[in-house]
């Protein structure tokens, strides 16, 4: 298997800040640098006061079988197998650069198809979604459509951990206390994406999301896929629904080849880290 360099020098780091409706990252193309860096310097950068600020830090890797491998890190520094909306934004980011219509992208996840769906929005199909409780991971093998959990949450796995809760107004949830506590949940050895959805119809839901190792987001790729899985898998939704986060809406549509995500990306500008 491929494998990242991660370098530990403090600079320079040329990189790239997008955002996929709010859920903005720092990407760092390391087919130029040779790899990507330490946690320590990811942190550093993360911070949004004294660093540059993100959810999540990508790093673009070069892959004979493959367009690109990405590596995922959240704000703190820890690894993530899968981040959508930073797939989407590095799969534009590509298909401008290569002028191709299509993509295949590797992830600690799974290799990940990409394209143009027109009007400027990206496409990515996200995989199948993982329902067993042993490969989420759960501590314990129990009904993961309804965990023994207050809320009665439902567990999926996106290449990442999920808890999604299902309430009659979103607005009235304190995420940020509500976030922190399901995140670190003793069922989830890895800790878990938090999502609170309040369904609106059959093809629509309003969503809130607190990521694992970041906290509250604008907008997550993985976490509306999942939620939308999670939704359908009760009978509360088909599985065509529009996502409406706090950074504007997505579209998700599980098909039989895995759980689909079109939406818009925006690449913000470019900088050189020197901390």
């Amino acid at each position: 298997m491929e494998q990242q360099q991660n370098l530990d020098r403090h600079a320079p780091w040329p990189f790239m800040k997008m955002h996929g409706l709010g859920n903005d990252f720092v990407v760092i193309d390391g087919r130029k640098t040779g790899g990507g860096p330490g946690s320590a310097v990811i942190a550093a950068m993360a911070d949004r006061h004294f660093g540059v600020g993100f959810d999540q830090l990508a790093v673009i890797l070069p892959s004979d079988q493959v367009d690109a491998r990405l590596v995922f890190y959240n704000a703190d520094g820890s690894i993530s197998a899968a981040c959508g909306n930073a797939t989407r934004c590095i799969a534009r980011h590509l298909l401008n650069e290569s002028g191709a219509k299509t993509l295949r992208l590797a992830t600690d996840h799974a290799v990940l198809m990409a394209e143009d769906a027109g009007n400027g929005l990206t496409r990515v199909n996200m995989g199948p979604p993982v329902l067993d409780w042993d490969r989420i991971p759960l501590a314990q093998d129990i009904d993961t459509l309804h965990l023994p959990i207050d809320g009665d949450p439902v567990a999926t796995g996106m290449g990442n951990p999920h808890m999604t809760f299902f309430v009659p107004d979103v607005s009235a949830i304190h995420l940020e206390h509500f976030g922190p506590i399901h995140e670190n949940h003793p069922l989830y050895p890895q800790r878990t994406n938090v999502e609170i959805v309040q369904v609106v119809s059959k093809d629509e839901i309003i969503l809130r999301i607190w990521e694992r190792g970041t906290g509250i987001t604008w907008a997550s790729g993985s976490c509306s896929c999942a939620a939308v899985v999670a939704a359908a898998r009760r009978g509360l939704t088909g599985r065509r629904v529009k996502v409406n986060v706090p950074g504007g809406v997505l579209e998700i549509d599980w098909r039989e080849d895995g759980v689909w995500m079109t939406g818009p990306t925006a690449h913000v500008f470019d900088g050189v880290w020197r901390g």
